[in-house]
């Protein structure tokens, strides 16, 4: 098979392997990014005017979350943003594999090139490994950003609509009690409150949202912290790449015969790649989430962020260094899981496609005689 085409099967090995891979996570992540956009004061932070709310009780798990929204909002709450999503992950993960792969084809040429110079011994490093890693995901941040900020918006909808709902109902109290409502005046507007029910939230109307808020160059807020978060499936795909080369050297070294690795055994290795990235980089993946979602949220200039530095001190000031890593172990699962189910799918197809493009070689060549 040609450098060309061993890109295109991992291309679109990637995007079929992420869309699967997708689907099946797609609840956690809708419940990790909730997560990760909630806002609750550090202790001993009064809640006065310009700090964030507190909380007495505890967040509540994973778990109960889901089940809560589904309560509240049906399976629509936990696929919002789906259709997107599911896209951007099609290219994401097809952009990605596809660089991933041309850079990987050229740093391979690059070390055989220097063994026949008598430098090196023809594989490719671990550095080389994090260089071509790092070049594919900058050029799949640039061009999938969009699609992201998005999917985040549509997330994080109902949360955001909740929290205007309360300020708008905390208004109506402070007026009540200031102006001396009647009762029946103050009950008659909180009822007309609480009739009111989220519009509907699609692709479009985010779309229009972001370009209201901030124009164009709206989509592509968090893109500091995405780009810096390069570093995630770089250092993903070093452990990978090298933990399977390793394996692979093992096997041949003991002479077992094939040195092909079983589908349980990619997805081992992708598990453990994605779980050392995943904890290494997960506060950019917060200060990301933050930047994307929503952020005219009542009057608070706390929740308000104007960019990643912003974002950073408000956080360090308004909720400590927890507030960096919240929902850190629901993303845990849902990546770790997603990554190695990518991975195992990713390496079938890509066998399949080799085998019928090898069969179909076979075939022409037959008809040739």
């Amino acid at each position: 098979m040609s450098n060309n085409s061993n890109a295109v099967a991992n291309g679109l090995a990637g995007a079929g392997g992420g869309i699967i891979a997708q689907i099946i996570t797609y609840p956690l992540q809708t419940v990790n990014t909730r997560q990760q956009t909630e806002r609750v004061a550090k202790k001993g932070l009064r809640n006065s005017h310009g700090n964030l709310p507190t909380s007495k009780k505890p967040p509540p798990g994973t778990l109960r979350q889901i089940l809560q929204v589904l309560r509240t909002e049906g399976w629509g709450g936990l696929y919002s943003g789906l259709k997107p999503s599911l896209f951007g992950t099609a290219a994401s993960q097809g952009i990605y594999y596809y660089f991933y792969q041309v850079f990987k084809n050229k740093a391979v040429a690059i070390a055989a090139a220097r063994r026949d110079k008598g430098r090196g011994d023809g594989t490719v490093g671990m550095f080389s490994w994090l260089v071509v890693a790092a070049i594919a995901g900058s050029l799949n941040v640039l061009f999938t950003n969009p699609i992201w900020v998005l999917v985040t918006r549509m997330q994080t909808h109902t949360q955001a609509e909740r929290k205007i709902m309360e300020a708008r109902r905390v208004a109506i109290l402070m007026e009540g009690s200031e102006s001396g409502l009647i009762d029946s005046t103050l009950q008659e507007k909180l009822a007309e409150l609480d009739s009111e029910k989220p519009c509907p939230y699609g692709t479009v109307h985010a779309a229009r949202e972001v370009y209201n808020e901030a124009g164009i160059t709206g989509f592509w807020k968090g893109i500091v912290p995405t780009l810096i978060m390069v570093c995630n499936p770089s250092i993903q795909f070093m452990i990978y790449e090298s933990s399977l080369k390793h394996l692979r050297a093992k096997r041949a070294t003991n002479k077992q015969g094939s040195t092909n690795v079983a589908a349980w055994e990619v997805f081992l290795l992708g598990a453990i790649a994605k779980l050392g990235a995943t904890v290494s980089t997960y506060p950019l993946l917060v200060v990301k989430s933050r930047l994307q979602a929503k952020q005219e949220i009542g009057g608070n200039i706390s929740l308000r962020y104007s960019g990643t530095l912003d974002a950073i001190i408000k956080m360090i000031r308004y909720e400590g260094l927890p507030g960096f890593y919240k929902g850190m172990s629901t993303k845990i699962v849902q990546s770790v899981f997603a990554a190695s189910v990518l991975f195992m799918i990713k390496e079938e197809l890509v066998k399949a496609y080799m085998l019928l493009a090898h069969k179909s070689q076979k075939v022409i060549y037959s008809l040739k005689k």
